[in-house]
């Protein structure tokens, strides 16, 4: 692209809404450019509880359509990518002192009917003192239900949007921020700044899309100069990894005195990922933590349920994120709406849309609506495509990731099977890109720790735009809860000496 060329959309923010919205804007047949002034993902998008769900408790507080609207894409991106999105079951104890028996059942039978539910089976209440669900449960509860709904890799979900919008014309731009950006004869006039090199470029574009998250209003003030009626509340969400207590594969879901609910998921093998929190927050939000009394709110939640008791020393990980939720002046951090609202200011024929809330499972559905909502500034581009559409990876037949998996197995018998695993999750039908022609262990280079070989990051850094070790080792894969702190050490002076300058 030269400068005098005039791009079609410019998208500030490389988390899902910002990835996902570029994505269908290229595959509309739109130049595209997306600015990230950190790592793809490296805000919220990677700070979720890693589900697609419809968002059971929500129907609490009436959100029917937000409800529907995400089971429906639930399955539909089950279809789109299912080997970092798969079922889950979960175990639902039930505290009489809470929501009654029969509130609970009618909220479950809800839930499995909303959506048109196709793939997922449906809910059944549980024995806890007979099922084996309720082995690892207190004896006083006695009675439980079980129902679906859906992991996902949170940073995954947002490289592979990414990568899909790259490969149909995007720019994407990572660890660039944009540093201002005017209105101009009818256009906008956007200027960024490289985060490492300090270069500053200028582009021109004719629609700016801010979904910048938790930044929105910001980029609204400082960077557009613009100004809007809506508002973001910042609401903060804390988890704790701690090893895994349980057996099966089966998640919990209980509600904690205060009513909210905590999830407790299995997670990277032999770990339980347990949150979330919801507590306003009104700092930066790069700076955001998880203090010392979400972590024990979190191990009293656990405790009031589970035989065995989680200790404050369990806890292997803790990481926090700032949910940019539409300010719809609810009092309770958990009622506030986790829809989606967008505002479109066309002032000097140079419209800007600005992306407020949103969920991880209804990106794709708000990134359609985006584009449906600028369909009048570009008559000729195409339709909705995104629903029936895999994203890369995940074109599986029959979205049967087991039978892939298998195939998988069958195409690499040198490759042990929790590595093959890794590689089938993280990359699909693309694992061949990563794998390349090795024929044994040692084709795949240096071994770090974990499952990371060499052949994987060289892969990271040259095609998912990798430019730090933490990239590689908590957002590309999750190794770094894998390896020791020396193995995590070792990586990160390789990867800077070999790979940071040329990624």
């Amino acid at each position: 692209m030269t400068e005098s060329e005039i791009l079609d959309l410019f998208v500030i923010g490389g988390g899902i809404n910002g990835a996902g919205i570029a994505r269908d804007a290229a595959g509309r047949g739109l130049s595209v450019m997306l600015c990230e002034k950190g790592d793809l993902a490296e805000g919220t998008s990677s700070r979720s509880g890693k589900l697609v769900h419809g968002g059971l408790r929500y129907l609490e507080y009436y959100e029917f359509r937000l409800v529907r609207e995400a089971l429906i894409e639930r399955e539909v991106l089950l279809n789109s990518a299912s080997h970092i999105i798969w079922p889950m079951r979960f175990v639902l104890p039930h505290s009489p002192t809470d929501r009654p028996a029969w509130l609970v059942r009618l909220g479950l039978f809800l839930y499995d009917h909303l959506g048109g539910r196709k793939r997922l089976p449906g809910t059944r209440s549980l024995d806890l003192r007979r099922d084996p669900e309720g082995a690892p449960i207190l004896d006083q509860y006695t009675k439980g239900f079980e129902y679906s709904d859906c992991w996902v890799d949170d940073a995954r979900l947002v490289l592979l949007n990414a990568l899909d919008a790259a490969g149909k014309g995007a720019q994407i731009l990572t660890r660039t921020a944009c540093v201002s950006a005017r209105r101009e004869e009818g256009c906008w006039v956007v200027q960024m700044r490289d985060q490492r090199s300090g270069e500053l470029r200028t582009v021109r574009a004719r629609v700016l899309v801010n979904a910048a998250g938790p930044w929105v209003n910001d980029i609204i003030g400082r960077v557009a100069g613009s100004n809007s009626r809506r508002n973001v509340r910042l609401v903060k969400g804390s988890h704790i990894i701690v090893p895994k207590f349980w057996s099966g594969q089966q998640a919990y879901l209980v509600q904690n005195h205060d009513k909210r609910v905590i999830f407790i998921n299995p997670y990277e093998g032999d770990m339980a990922l347990i949150g979330t929190t919801d507590i306003p927050y009104d700092g930066k939000p790069e700076e955001v933590k998880a203090d010392e009394q979400e972590i024990d709110y979190l191990i009293s939640a656990v405790n009031r349920y589970f035989k065995e008791k989680l200790r404050r020393s369990d806890v292997i990980e803790s990481f926090s994120g700032v949910r940019p939720l539409f300010d719809d002046g609810q009092g309770n951090p958990s009622a506030v709406t986790r829809d989606y609202v967008f505002d479109l200011d066309e002032t000097a024929g140079a419209p800007l849309l600005n992306v407020f809330g949103g969920k991880i499972t209804t990106f794709r559905k708000l990134s359609e609506h985006a584009l449906q909502k600028l369909a009048k500034f570009f008559p000729k581009m195409g339709g909705d495509w995104t629903r029936a559409a895999a994203l890369p990876g995940g074109d599986i037949a029959n979205a049967d990731y087991i039978a892939f998996s298998d195939n998988l197995r069958s195409a690499y018998p040198w490759m042990p099977r929790q590595l093959v695993n890794h590689y089938g999750h993280l990359y699909g039908a693309r694992t061949k890109l990563v794998v390349g022609d090795a024929t044994s262990l040692a084709d795949l280079g240096r071994h770090f720790g974990g499952n990371l070989y060499e052949a994987e990051a060289r892969y990271l850094a040259a095609s998912e735009w990798a430019q730090s070790a933490e990239d590689v080792l908590m957002r590309r894969t999750k190794e770094g809860l894998h390896m020791t702190a020396q193995e995590k050490a070792n990586f990160s002076a390789w990867f800077e000496s070999e790979l940071a300058l040329a990624a």
